[in-house]
């Protein structure tokens, strides 16, 4: 719409967030591109755009965000759901049996789970897979019930630190994107919207992946897999760290920018 005029941001996002004033699709923007703004859309539309225009994410304005062919909602409590984490997602289900039986189920761990993104996507592809996903946050934990319910795709939540509410569980693979930023990075601010808790992990931002490879140890079946997203400095650090707890077939997969996203192992079998 002509009249519609968004300063410092980007072509798409101004349409994307009439979409979201309007309640059309964007085929239907395009087609109406001469089309007078009412003057209720067009406050609403001034508003988020002044915000998206401070930085503020565009799937923060709108609600939602895709992640692996699912439409997640999302809101300022959790992280937004970014193309890199697809890299772990592809490979558990590598790693997953096409199958299982009732006398041997497939157990899966996400740990901080956030929008519940990796689980549910998990979840979509394995639907014979039983999937439990762990947060810290009641805030993320209501965010991702609410995804697992639209999205009728069903999900142990607990709550909890990592592996606090686990007990002795085991799993046949435990995946994590855990906080990995250090402390002070430059680019921080960037990510200001998001919560501080989901990105941050001590002075070099490996204090949770430590965590996590060395509790780990103890809720993985023989042979299972533990799988981690890191930051794209980060690959040598977190193979030692997997390395030095006892895990085999350690190696790293790259995300579509190729970057060495991911990291994994195999616990001994």
């Amino acid at each position: 719409m002509n009249s519609a005029r968004a300063q410092g941001i980007e072509r798409l996002d101004t349409q994307l967030l009439l979409c979201a004033v309007l309640d059309k699709p964007r085929s239907w923007l395009l087609a109406h591109d001469t089309d007078p703004l009412p003057l209720k859309a067009a406050t609403r539309f001034a508003e988020l755009s002044a915000r998206r225009a401070q930085g503020e994410p565009l799937a923060y304005l709108l609600g939602d965000k895709e992640f692996y062919g699912l439409s997640l909602r999302v809101a300022p409590g959790v992280l937004v759901p970014r193309a890199d984490t697809e890299t772990l997602v592809d490979w558990a289900l590598d790693v997953l049996p096409a199958q299982t039986t009732p006398d041997r189920p497939t157990r899966v761990l996400d740990l901080g789970t956030g929008s519940g993104a990796i689980a549910l996507a998990i979840r979509s592809r394995r639907p014979h897979v039983s999937v439990t996903a762990v947060d810290a946050s009641p805030e993320a934990l209501a965010i991702a019930a609410d995804n697992a319910r639209r999205l009728h795709l069903p999900l142990e939540l607990l709550a909890g630190s990592w592996f606090e509410p686990l007990g002795t569980r085991r799993f046949d693979l435990i995946v994590s994107n855990p906080p990995y930023i250090a402390e002070g990075d430059p680019h921080l601010p960037a990510l200001r919207f998001e919560p501080i808790q989901a990105l941050t992990a001590g002075r070099d931002g490996l204090d949770d992946l430590r965590l996590i490879v060395r509790q780990a140890r103890s809720h993985l079946k023989p042979g299972g897999w533990l799988l981690l997203e890191h930051g794209y400095d980060q690959a040598d650090a977190v193979q030692a760290l997997l390395r030095d707890a006892g895990f085999s077939a350690v190696s790293t997969r790259h995300d579509l920018a190729g970057q060495p996203r991911c990291t994994g192992g195999q616990w001994a079998v």
